[in-house]
């Protein structure tokens, strides 16, 4: 089987602000034109709280906008990152910020099929943490306030958390609908010293988008194969669950993008196609 790769918005193109990662407002469409010269299947879109009417998944003319590069490229977008809930997380204890995100999270839902859009990324991780029982709760009334629609759209709500094994999994045990599913970050897994298997043990079957970093443990982001991701045991640990998403590279970035991209991406696919040959079989 040949797995779809993606690359996160922003990676193929120079920083917007000078910022790690972010929506490139103005200039987004370029790197659409990249990926498809390097042979990539999809392009993660990011929705920044800042300056989020400027993302053209907010309005029904970004969304025809969207489209029309969509067609021209061949690249598609079959999910989103939705990083305005790291600023303004679902689970906020202000009342206005959890109405106005919930606000958000609705037209993406709205919006997500009409680019077939099966993933919504819902951050949960440093700011965004979910560090009490208190922001479990809201995140659970919150999310249970959007299923209905997720449902109708066929849209799933992806959470991304750094919770450990154990309690992720109980996270899940909240809900009973199946769009509530999981983003596995290879990377963010390293950093916080989780064991592969034990995570895809707990919640594996739940998994419905990857992101394929890497990460030194306790610190930041490194080329693909110089941290501590152990994509070996990551992808055996894996293949009996029988993956079928895609993989997004939200691999390291430097200033100028696309050469360090192209070499992590040449580094990566071989472990790829090695697990679509193994779950074919």
């Amino acid at each position: 089987m040949k797995h779809k790769i993606g690359v996160m918005q922003g990676r193929l193109v120079p920083k917007y602000k000078n910022q790690y990662q972010s929506h490139p407002a103005g200039y987004w469409d370029k790197e659409f034109d990249v990926a498809a010269v390097l042979g990539v299947d999809l392009v993660e879109f990011i929705v920044d709280l800042d300056e989020i009417e400027k993302n053209p998944l907010m309005s029904a003319n970004g969304l025809s906008y969207v489209s029309k590069i969509v067609a021209k490229t061949g690249v598609q977008v079959a999910s989103i990152c939705a990083d305005c809930f790291m600023a303004a997380p679902l689970h906020s204890p202000d009342p206005l910020i959890q109405r106005s995100s919930l606000g958000y999270l609705r037209t993406l839902i709205e919006h997500a099929p009409k680019l077939g859009v099966t993933d919504i990324v819902i951050p949960c991780v440093d700011q965004s943490s979910l560090r009490t029982r208190e922001d479990t709760a809201r995140l659970v009334a919150a999310l249970e306030s959007v299923l209905a629609e997720a449902e109708l759209y066929r849209v799933n709500l992806s959470l991304e958390t750094d919770l450990n094994p154990e309690r992720f999994a109980r996270l899940l045990e909240h809900f009973r609908s199946p769009r509530v599913t999981v983003n596995y970050d290879t990377g963010n897994s390293a950093s916080l010293g989780y064991d592969p298997r034990e995570e895809l043990s707990a919640y594996g079957a739940s998994i419905s988008d990857i992101h394929i970093k890497d990460r030194v443990k306790r610190g930041g982001s490194v080329p693909l194969g110089t941290g501590n991701a152990n994509f070996e045991v990551f992808f055996d640990a894996l293949e009996p669950l029988k993956y079928q998403g895609p993989f997004i590279l939200q691999a390291y970035r430097d200033d100028e993008g696309i050469e360090i991209f192209s070499s992590q991406l040449r580094w990566i696919r071989p472990y790829i196609e090695w697990y679509g040959k193994r779950i074919k079989g």
